[in-house]
Formats: structure tokens, C-alpha cells, sequence
């Protein structure tokens, strides 16, 4: 089937392109600023979550160590390091 163009379908075409367009434009301002507002209470829950947790942990006793992992056994070194050699800069 051959389609032929016409004036009429190109004007029409384009007016539903500028008609979609604008209700966008319009709709965004309206639903922008609700989208951004909800957002930006989720992130100020989270952050007040992570904030309350942080100071749960902080308010241990003064002075306590807490150690949240044992060093691996680093006083056994390795003999087969290779040889140390002393050098002097030569100007």
C-alpha cells in the first residue's frame, strides 16, 4: 500500500507534536515540584535514620575501645622479601 502526503496529515501531524509538547510543559509544572517534594522526604528520612544510628553508636561509654576487627598476625614477617640494598645519590 503507497501512502501519499498531504498537506492536511502534515498540519495535523505536527499539531498533535505541539499539543503533546505543551501538555508535558504544563503537566511537569504541576507534577514537578510534588515529585521533588517527595523525594526530598525520603532522603531526609534515610538521612535521619543514618544520623539517629550514628549517634546510637557514639554514645557509648568515654574512653571504651571497640575494635570491629582483629589485625591478621602481622608480628610474623616474611624471610623472602628479597635483599636490602643501602644506595647513595650521586650528583
Amino acid at each position: 500500500m503507497i501512502f501519499t502526503l498531504s498537506v492536511v496529515g502534515v498540519a495535523r501531524t505536527l499539531l498533535w507534536i505541539v499539543a503533546i509538547y505543551f501538555i508535558i510543559k504544563i503537566l511537569s509544572r504541576i507534577f514537578a515540584p510534588i515529585l521533588l517534594r517527595y523525594a526530598a522526604k525520603k532522603v531526609e528520612k534515610k538521612f535521619g535514620q543514618q544520623f539517629n544510628q550514628q549517634r546510637q553508636q557514639s554514645e557509648q561509654k568515654e574512653g571504651e575501645t571497640i575494635i570491629d576487627k582483629m589485625p591478621s598476625d602481622s608480628t610474623s614477617s616474611n624471610k623472602n622479601v628479597g635483599e636490602y640494598i643501602d644506595y647513595e645519590e650521586i650528583d
